[in-house]
C-alpha cells in the first residue's frame, strides 16, 4: 500500500456493487492515493469491513468520531460509489443525517472535489426528484456520472445483475480531472 499526502475518501452506500469497492481502493492506491472508506450505516452490511481496513490500513468510518478519538485526515477528494437514490437525493438537498452525508454536505463549500457514481435502476433514475437532484448537484459543479458512456441504469426488474460492468474506474478517472495529483 502506497501512502500519499493526497487523501481520497470513498463513500460507500448500500447497493449491490458495494461488495466490490475494494477494486476502487486498489486502483486509487495504485494511483498514489491514501484511501479512507466511509460507509453509510446501511452499507456496513454490504461490505467486508475487516478486509477494507486491512487493504487501506485505516478504520472504516460510519459514525462521527467521539471527542477523544483522533481526527481522520482531511479529504482532498471524495468519490461516492456506489451512490444510491437516497444518498444522491439527500446530498442534493443538503441533508446531513449521517456521517457520510455530513461530509458530503460540507465538501462543496470547502472546495473538496466530489464525484458521484450512481447505482440506481432505470425506474429510480427516471423519477423527477432524482433528475432534479442530479441537475442540482451538477449545477454546483459536482459531476454525477450518469448517462451514455458513464453509468447507464439497468431496468429495475434485473435487480442489478450486471455488477461486473459497474464502472469503478470511471469515477477515479473523473476525480483525477478535478484533482490532479502532483
Amino acid at each position: 500500500m502506497i501512502q500519499s499526502s493526497k487523501v481520497l475518501y470513498i463513500i460507500v452506500c448500500a447497493a449491490g456493487a458495494a461488495a466490490d469497492v475494494g477494486r476502487l481502493v486498489t486502483d486509487a492506491q495504485d494511483e498514489g492515493w491514501t484511501v479512507q472508506i466511509v460507509a453509510t450505516p446501511s452499507a456496513l452490511d454490504f461490505i467486508d469491513v475487516p478486509e477494507l481496513e486491512r487493504q487501506t490500513g485505516r478504520p472504516v468510518r460510519s459514525q462521527y468520531r467521539k471527542p477523544h478519538e483522533p481526527k481522520p485526515p482531511r479529504a482532498d477528494a471524495i468519490i461516492v460509489a456506489p451512490a444510491t437514490y437516497n444518498t444522491i437525493n439527500k446530498f442534493a438537498q443538503g441533508i446531513a443525517d449521517t456521517y457520510a452525508l455530513g461530509l458530503l454536505a460540507e465538501a462543496p463549500g470547502l472546495g473538496i472535489p466530489v464525484v458521484v457514481l450512481p447505482f440506481v435502476s432505470s425506474a429510480l433514475a427516471s423519477r423527477e426528484p432524482f433528475l432534479r437532484s442530479v441537475e442540482s448537484l451538477r449545477a454546483e459543479g459536482v459531476p454525477v456520472l450518469l448517462g451514455p458512456g458513464q453509468f447507464e441504469p439497468p431496468p429495475a426488474e434485473t435487480g442489478g445483475e450486471n455488477l461486473d460492468t459497474y464502472p469503478w474506474a470511471l469515477a477515479l478517472k473523473e476525480i483525477g480531472r478535478h484533482h490532479p495529483r502532483k
